[in-house]
């Protein structure tokens, strides 16, 4: 749990803090800093309040985007509908990784750790650049660059078996859009800091270059591009034909000149002749993308079959993504005749197009009705944004050419507003037919405002003509129809100024001067007579400054802590859902607890955060769908306390003063309170039913100060000790007070030093403490352990700065002392278990050899052994020894943990040919999700010797482990729980496709002493 992006994380003198602790607070003035940044200086020529009418949160609209007006109202509701779908993908993933900009709203099983998917980041960070609030897109880039979506990814084929980390499961233009992003905010430093991580994703590539051909290749659904027509073509339609294609050449392409523009600005010794390289490098690419993938008979470029094509033939079909070297201005001038194709009714041109391959080919619409998701004919947001933003290039960077026009655009644009529709709303989902209107890949509870695309990107930069630069200016160029009389974009947040851009042909609508007229910052500095380019002198301002925070609560992981639960909650509703670190009050998917139904005059939401924090800033976002489910009339907010009642939260203030729907209710604490755990009881004086879609506390965090817990995870028995130690350093000097916060039962002993620090600047101060943990904790607890230290003014705290690392209970065979079960497979006959088989598949073969249980199959098989044993009452473990495995794939797999038999079992696998673990769960015939399995994928190595382990304890939960070299390594929480009857048995399974699998020895041990089951023992 380490913030590779965070100046903090903290390591700090010992005082156990098991209870809730007023902390004295400093004048008002160091209370919790503001929601959302301030927008500053500007003009007011556009009514916000109506722009924003029937949006929730308005504050966070104010802050953050750009206001615009103009005469399309379809493009105009596009506008601040699709910021709405990005405020909605905004996910908060935890101290660590911070934001990230989610694909989905609800969670899938490709995902990187916290749900990011980097198939549309590029997207993201082209569209969230013109937010104020830097926060988000700092935080994002950090996940993608040094974060969890930087770590190692298993290399399966859900995952992607050509790449072995998150950000490069799909392919990805991460250096050019962090250079888009700092071009519009200015923040130079922070892009120039992240070349050396910027070079690594780039030469991570290097797996799919062919130096031979001097381009890279990609399987197309790695492109994020299934069932295309160039994948039809192969022998494996859904992945498709690994090819030389225009995607990835043209992002590794813009990312060597990012690199190369960023290396330039900071001009350290050597950055000159490196990004004469990264240059060269570009060329290189330019040259044979032009050379073997531009056909110049079909004047377009397409897809080379990488296998079998020896000839390196082009397909016969052209693609959209064949628009795409224009995005990164990679396309030379002479190549425009390809645009030709986009408004012809036999190439891409649609009602609510462009389609995805051309009308004339073959494979437009083939099976497309069939379900998602084939990029053969169907109009894909995420296609039509790459299409508009080079089209955008095209016409105002490139010379002029007979091909298309700025109507083009605008006709483009304004059919993708339209195509974004349902039931006469403004909606967005995967893919949408185009030439009817209805989409046509639109999953209920998956698919709904689906954040794959651009929109208003394409507004700002193209159509309204705000073109970012490097240098102190801004490039004006709008593409708006020749008909219009008026448009104005207010208060962009462009390099630390407000930019006000008004076109009022007469000067009627605005009343502010016929013309073009510039503001910045509220003062007008430039007006013109038409809409020709101009360029506008900006002298850089200061970017709104945002304090650095954290909230408390979140745990998109639904695993561990913090942990919400609540006396009672609809059935299709969860207390996690209040703290996923999401915030939307749509029905489908939902994000909401709710008391829909309840028994009870009053209920209560609770969370238990494992270890004591600082609480001074709470924010509440109340459910309310206008029926059965309202606004409360009133809630009291409360803390746990040192004996584990529960009181009112001193000190609070609240804004609003009651309840409202669509905003964050904000309960402001001072001074700040220390607890293990939150309340919130609302009620509504009819009784009715209430709900929340996000509980939040966030706590400001001290940006000078650097502090670190090693020893993460500090590894321990149940009640035996171990030491976690780390240090705190200082930007300056302070005075700060250090204490670390466990679990209840938990305890702690600090080492040294102890009480308050005065910190030299840039020296660490090294810290160590013993921890204990309970007797009867649980193998497999995964206890946080926070530091939490507070910076002094004149001796009172004014700010609490964090970290937060894991204590875990680790598993030992010695803490197992009764045996059970014990087959060294010497014995009796394999057919002394239960044997049944599984997914639909025959039962292996199943024989003894040579000391050990030998399974075999020509084909693919599967089968559940469940042991001839009770499960005993307390706490036992499974112990798999395998000797070796197949070799074969897909599935080379043994699984081991409690079953009853195939339809009721709860099995942790491991499948040696992808190196992964997870956890299959099911009963009744039922099979259970992420919630109940603990999700997939851990990355394992197995190797001989090794051996496999599955805990299950009294409540029903299990963890997995595997032992190497004398050491167990916990892979897997499996919150089974009351989906495991008692009845269970321990048992094991195997799925294999061909091949042999020898296992030598399962032996199951209890940790419980009382009469245990009779023993069966073979040897």
């Amino acid at each position: 749990m380490r913030s590779l992006r965070r100046l903090c994380t903290i390591l700090t003198t010992a005082i156990v803090v098991l209870a809730a602790t007023a902390i004295p607070s400093a004048a008002a003035a160091a209370g919790p800093p503001p929601v959302y940044p301030g927008v500053g200086p500007g003009t007011h020529l556009l009514d916000h309040a109506a722009k924003l009418a029937g949006l929730t949160d308005p504050a966070w609209y104010e802050a953050n985007i750009p206001f615009v007006d103009l005469p399309d109202r379809t493009i105009e509701d596009t506008y601040y509908y699709r910021w709405r779908t990005y405020r909605e993908a905004l996910k908060y993933t935890g101290p660590d990784d911070g934001w990230i900009v989610s694909e989905f709203l609800g969670p899938v099983g490709y995902s990187a750790p916290g749900g990011g998917i980097d198939a549309a980041a590029g997207h993201h960070l082209y569209e969230g650049r013109w937010l104020r609030d830097h926060r988000y897109l700092d935080d994002y880039v950090d996940y993608w660059l040094r974060g969890s979506g930087a770590g190692p990814k298993p290399a399966t084929d859900g995952l992607n078996e050509n790449t072995t980390d998150w950000a490069h499961e799909y392919s990805f233009w991460a250096a050019d859009a962090v250079l888009a992003r700092a071009a519009v905010d200015g923040r130079w430093s922070f892009a120039v800091d992240r070349i050396p991580d910027l070079r690594r994703q780039w030469a991570a590539w290097s797996p799919q270059f062919d130096p031979g051909l001097g381009l890279y290749w990609q399987v197309p659904v790695w492109d994020a591009m299934e069932y295309t027509a160039s994948s039809y073509q192969s022998p494996d339609p859904y992945h498709g034909g690994a090819g030389f294609r225009p995607t990835l050449n043209a992002y590794q392409y813009g990312d060597a000149l990012a690199i190369a523009s960023l290396l330039r600005r900071r001009g350290a010794p050597g950055d000159r002749a490196l990004a004469d390289r990264y240059e060269r490098d570009a060329r290189s690419l330019q040259a044979n993308q032009d050379r073997l993938l531009w056909d110049s008979g079909d004047r377009f470029y397409k897809h080379v079959m990488r296998d079998g094509n020896p000839a390196r033939a082009k397909i016969a079909d052209r693609e959209e993504m064949g628009f795409v070297p224009w995005y990164f201005h990679m396309a030379p001038a002479g190549a425009a005749a390809a645009w030709a194709q986009l408004t012809d009714p036999a190439g891409f041109a649609a009602p609510f197009g462009p389609t995805t391959v051309e009308r004339r080919s073959p494979w437009f619409m083939h099976d497309a009705e069939r379900g998602c998701c084939r990029w053969s004919g169907p109009s894909w947001p995420y296609a039509t944004s790459q299409t508009l933003t080079a089209l955008a290039n095209l016409l105002t960077d490139y010379p002029p050419q007979p091909y298309v026009s700025a109507q083009d655009y605008y006709t483009l644009l304004r059919g993708y507003a339209l195509t974004q529709r349902k039931n006469g709303v403004p909606y967005v989902a995967e893919a949408h037919h185009p030439d009817e209107d209805r989409w046509l890949y639109d999953s209920p509870g998956h698919s709904e405002d689906y954040n794959h695309s651009t929109f208003d990107d394409l507004v700002l930069s193209g159509l309204l003509g705000i073109r970012p630069q490097q240098g102190d200016q801004v490039r004006l160029a709008p593409l708006v129809p020749s008909t219009w009389d008026h448009f104005a974009v207010e208060n962009v947040p462009y390099h630390g100024r407000n930019l006000t851009v008004a076109w009022d042909r007469d000067g009627h609508v605005y009343r502010q001067g016929a013309g073009l007229s510039v503001w910045l910052d509220g003062k007008l500095v430039h007006r013109q007579a038409g809409l020709t380019a101009v360029d506008v002198p900006v002298r850089p301002g200061r970017a709104a400054d945002a304090a650095r925070v954290v909230d408390d609560l979140a745990n998109p992981g639904r695993t561990g802590y913090p942990a919400a639960s609540a006396s009672y909650t609809w059935p299709g509703d969860s207390p996690a859902n209040a703290v996923d670190g999401q915030d939307f009050a749509l029905d489908v998917p939902s994000t909401r607890w709710t008391s829909y139904g309840s028994p009870n005059r009053g209920d209560w939401l609770a969370v238990d955060l494992g270890a004591a924090t600082d609480v001074s800033d709470v924010r509440i976002s109340f459910y309310d769908d206008g029926g059965g489910v309202r606004t409360p009339d009133a809630y009291a907010l409360q803390y746990r306390t040192a004996d584990g009642s529960w009181a009112d939260l001193p000190g609070q203030a609240r804004e609003p003063g009651t309840p409202e729907k669509g905003r964050p209710n904000r309960v402001v604490v001072q001074p700040a309170v220390r607890t293990d755990g939150l309340r919130v009881l609302p009620s509504r004086v009819d009784g009715g039913a209430v709900g929340i879609t996000a509980v939040q506390a966030w706590r400001a965090e001290d940006e000078r100060l650097e502090a670190r817990l090693q020893d993460d995870p500090a590894r321990l028995r149940p009640g035996q000790t171990a030491e976690i130690g780390g240090w705190v350093r200082a930007a300056q000097a302070m005075t700060v007070r250090p204490a670390l916060t466990l679990p209840r039962g938990w305890t702690a002993r600090p080492l040294g030093p102890d009480g308050d620090l005065r910190l030299v600047p840039g020296r660490p101060v090294p810290l160590r403490w013993r921890v204990t943990a309970p007797p009867d904790a649980p193998v497999g607890t995964q206890a946080p352990v926070r530091l939490l230290v507070a910076t002094l003014d004149h001796g009172t705290p004014v700010r609490s700065t964090a970290d937060v690392a894991r204590a875990e209970v680790v598993f030992d065979p010695a803490d197992f002392g009764t045996p059970v079960w014990d087959d060294d497979f010497t014995g009796a006959r394999p057919d002394a278990y239960r044997i049944g088989a599984r997914f639909g598949e025959p039962v292996p073969e199943l024989s003894q050899a040579d000391g050990a249980l030998v399974v075999s199959a020509s084909r693919q098989s599967a089968a559940v052994l469940v042991a001839p044993v009770a499960a005993p009452a307390g706490d036992f473990a499974v112990i798999l020894e395998p000797r070796a495995f197949a070799g074969g794939a897909p599935e080379d797999s043994v699984l081991l943990g409690r079953a009853a038999g195939p339809d009721d079992l709860a099995l942790a696998w491991y499948n040696h040919h992808f190196g992964t673990s997870g956890a299959d769960v099911r009963a009744g015939g039922r099979d259970y999700g992420d919630d109940v399995t603990g999700g997939c994928c851990a990355a394992v190595t197995w190797s001989p010797g090794d051996r496999f382990a599955v805990v299950s304890d009294h409540r029903g939960g299990l963890t997995s482990w595997l032992e190497h070299q004398d050491r167990w390594q916990l892979l897997r929480t499996i919150p089974a729980g009351p989906v495991v009857a008692a009845g269970w048995s321990p048992a094991i399974g195997l799925r294999l496709t061909t091949g042999r699998i020898s296992l030598e020895r399962l032996t199951v041990v209890a940790a419980t002493t009382p009469p245990a089951p009779a023993l069966s023992q073979r040897k």
